[in-house]
């Protein structure tokens, strides 16, 4: 599937409902494992070969800083604007003082590959490594133990002795008691799943594996599957607030969602210089597109299965500009097309019948 600029895709046919996550441009094509944000328009995104991006509008632009190694980078968290740590392979820890200006080296002792990294307070921290083990530091100094035969590859606390840690299989784990003894939630998935964010107590969400999203909405007893629009690996989720968060993984990919990534029971509307007719048809469509001056506009459609079945681009002029779709090739039902002119999105169900 080709990456497009939002994803809107078709989750449940008799309610015809959609989720909203978009792409941005991250301005690099290394696989990118993490993503963090210090406030709505400050976060970073780290990755392979010691990738690290950084963002001051919200992920509209990003803008690469020197990491000072190579190693790959798996997980990056900031306790405030300016204090931050990264973790990746070969027992990488760095930490920045001064929003990521300069990293500095750290000792883990661990021997193995971190994949997460996490603080509950100023001083008090979490890493977890891919001999299961979990790294603990309270005053800079790093210090391990077994998490019971789990091999997760990513922890996030709601509180201090709240927290958890998901992994291979689609497992997911949950403490009460900072890390003392573990119980296993049901996912409803065997992808892997590389990362997880809660919003708040009961809210949250997990990452992985062919473009696999999670949300719990009362503290993982329960996790349903959302649509993301992708099939690349999503490697890190973090949200800025309860509606607004982001994915990052393979290719560059960064994704993002203003509801939640929830389900919405309305279609978003197309404006009215945008319309497609006839609607229901054969597979044969005209879309008419009334254009302000000279441009581009691009067009994709999806089928259910949020695959890109149809995609075009049409030079638009001042005035009235048409665009024939042909979708006769393929199986009557319900497909999404999404339309990018200038910056703008729009979005409408389509059927062939």
């Amino acid at each position: 599937m080709k990456k497009t600029y939002i994803s809107i895709c078709l989750m449940l046919i008799t309610a015809s409902c959609f989720a909203q996550w978009m792409t941005l441009t991250s301005g690099t094509t290394n696989h990118l494992r993490s993503v963090y944000f210090a406030n709505a328009n400050i976060g970073y995104a780290v990755g392979e070969y010691g990738t690290i991006l950084k963002t001051i509008n919200g992920g509209t632009n990003w803008i690469t800083q020197t990491s000072g190694t190579t190693n790959h980078l798996n997980s990056v968290y900031f306790i405030n604007a300016n204090t931050g740590y990264t973790v990746g392979d070969g027992e990488t820890i760095l930490k920045t003082s001064n929003g990521g200006a300069n990293w500095t080296a750290q000792t883990s002792g661990m021997f193995s590959n971190l994949t997460s990294v996490f603080f509950t307070n100023s001083y008090t921290g979490y890493a977890v490594g891919s001999n299961g083990s979990i790294l603990i530091t309270t005053d800079g100094i790093w210090l391990s133990h077994l998490l019971n035969g789990y091999y997760p590859v990513s922890v996030f606390f709601t509180e201090e002795i709240t927290g958890y840690a998901v992994g291979w299989n689609g497992i997911i784990i949950k403490t009460s008691d900072a890390s003392n003894t573990w119980t296993v939630q049901t996912s409803g998935t065997t992808n892997n799943l590389l990362s997880v964010y809660f919003s708040d107590a009961n809210i949250g969400y997990a990452v992985g594996y062919s473009g696999t999203i999670l949300k719990t909405n009362n503290g993982g007893i329960n996790w349903t599957l959302q649509t993301s629009g992708t099939i690349n690996s999503l490697q890190s989720v973090y949200f800025t607030g309860v509606d607004t968060g982001y994915a990052v993984g393979h290719n560059g990919t960064i994704l993002k969602t203003i509801n939640g990534g929830t389900i919405i029971s309305e279609l978003y509307n197309i404006k009215n210089n945008i319309t497609v007719f006839p609607n229901p048809s054969n597979g044969n469509y005209t879309l008419q597109y009334t254009g302000n001056g000279n441009g581009i506009a691009e067009f994709s459609v999806f089928n259910i299965l949020s695959e890109e079945v149809y995609s075009a681009k049409l030079k638009t002029t001042a005035g009235i500009n048409y665009k024939n779709i042909d979708l006769s090739g393929f199986s009557d039902g319900i497909y999404m097309l999404q339309a990018r002119i200038e910056e703008e999105f729009y979005v409408a169900k389509i059927i062939k019948q």
